[in-house]
């Protein structure tokens, strides 16, 4: 404890975190950027070569050269590097100096039970404004009487920070609370002592277009489990991508590299090989994206995003737009079933880490229409290969895969995120 406290006061533990923090969020930040390019193509060049290994147990021949499944173009790169982060999350917890309201990132694992929340102030990914934001929460939550949550059972308040922001310096704050025991006139209080902190007191500095506060028991909650309660200023914020203006609620999703997405949406758009006369199915739209197509069917399990989507759609005097919302495994094997339109239909998917649900890929393996495919993954080594093996593997009735089987055509890596290791993947699927 004494060595500890040595440590702490010395600031040499406090610098080893933050150093600590840069390399397991940012693990490649040290290099230069056409090398951080380089290892994200060898890695994705590997995720291809398990792919193609995988196909040729199920006995389909793929192997291309370098035992790739299929052909691998280089790293689109962000045209934006540094503080690209269009929304950050920050934690509540202990600090390095041990006081239990500090807002940052988390090193350590609760497992191990050595996690400890540290400024993001040397992230090379989060924009200052989100940083400046961060700052004023904390100052707000230290000055409050009431304690931070940070395990649920233990009691405590104040929780996660999320911070959005536009190209145009619009920006949204969401503070999550547990309200615990406390009854409405104690958390109207709390409200108001919020919104005055950023209205009229140190916080206005950040010049909050959005101050959102959600009651929150659980560790994630949507608008319809707990309702997102806006404090101050509009409901929403505004982004432009590629020429249209979209709308952005507090929990829509939306790339979180905006300049990344338009590079790639354009070239998303140009894979399609869509004509003026193709249907796009669009599963896991989000807030939406519009196309020059005759028609886009758009499914979100986000409701909000769905309202958003749809109010996208018509600010921008696009009129071929339709979107469903709900589970995209319960909207879509529906929506397909009835599906007896004589356009091309090209469906472009773009999920969670967690990948399609079953259900989803058995339904586009399903349908003879479909017969290009654009997958969008995140997180294509996880749950994305085993969707691309559902989709590819051939047509099983056990697992009432009938549909013919697709093949991959084209890889295309693009850095969305610069300095991390991760970047998103589109996998071009025909048969």
């Amino acid at each position: 404890r004494h060595k500890y406290q040595e440590l702490s006061s010395s600031g040499r533990y406090h610098d080893a975190m933050l150093s600590r923090l840069a390399n397991v969020v940012t693990p490649l930040w040290r290099l230069p950027y056409q090398e951080q390019l380089q290892v994200k193509y060898e890695s994705q060049r590997k995720i291809l070569q398990t792919l193609a290994t995988h196909l040729e147990e199920l006995g389909i021949d793929v192997q291309k050269p370098g035992g790739l499944c299929c052909p691998l173009q280089p790293v689109v790169p962000s045209p934006v590097i540094n503080g690209y982060r269009n929304k950050s999350t920050f934690s509540v917890n202990r600090g390095p100096d041990g006081n239990p309201k500090t807002v940052g990132l988390y090193v350590g694992t609760g497992r191990a039970r050595n996690i400890v929340c540290v400024k993001a102030n040397h992230m090379e990914n989060i924009p200052p404004k989100h940083k400046q934001v961060a700052q004023c929460y904390e100052e707000f939550i230290r000055r409050s009487p009431l304690d931070p949550c940070i395990l649920f059972h233990e009691g405590g308040h104040w929780r996660e920070l999320v911070v959005r922001t536009t190209s145009h310096s619009r920006t949204m704050a969401i503070v999550t609370f547990h309200p615990q025991e406390l009854g409405q006139e104690a958390l109207a209080t709390q409200k108001a002592l919020l919104k005055e902190f950023f209205t009229c007191g140190p916080g206005t500095v950040c010049d909050l277009t959005s101050l959102y506060f959600q009651e929150s028991t659980m560790t994630r909650c949507s608008h319809e489990q707990s309702p997102f309660q806006l404090l101050h200023g509009e409901p929403h914020i505004f982004e432009e991508v590629l020429g249209l203006k979209f709308r952005i609620s507090p929990d829509a999703f939306f790339q979180v590299n905006t300049s990344g997405a338009e590079v790639l949406y354009r070239v998303v758009g140009e894979l399609s090989q869509a004509g003026e006369d193709t249907v796009l199915l669009d599963i896991c739209c989000g807030t939406g994206e519009q196309w020059p197509l005759s028609k886009i069917i758009g499914i979100e399990m986000v409701e909000k995003a769905i309202e958003d989507a749809r109010w996208n759609a018509a600010f921008n005097g696009i009129s071929n737009c339709e979107f469903h919302s709900g589970k995209a495994e319960v909207v879509l094997p529906q929506l397909l079933s009835l599906w007896e339109d004589a356009r091309p239909l090209v469906a472009v998917v773009n999920p969670s880490r967690a990948g399609l649900h079953y259900r989803v890929v058995r339904a586009i393996r399903n349908c003879k229409s479909i017969r290009r495919l654009l997958y969008i993954s995140c997180k294509p080594e996880g749950e994305a290969m085993r969707n691309f093996l559902e989709l590819c593997c051939p047509s099983d009735p056990g697992k009432k895969l009938a549909g013919e089987p697709f093949a991959p055509m084209l890889a295309i890596p693009f850095d969305m995120f610069p300095h991390t290791v991760h970047c998103e993947l589109v996998l071009l699927f025909t048969r």
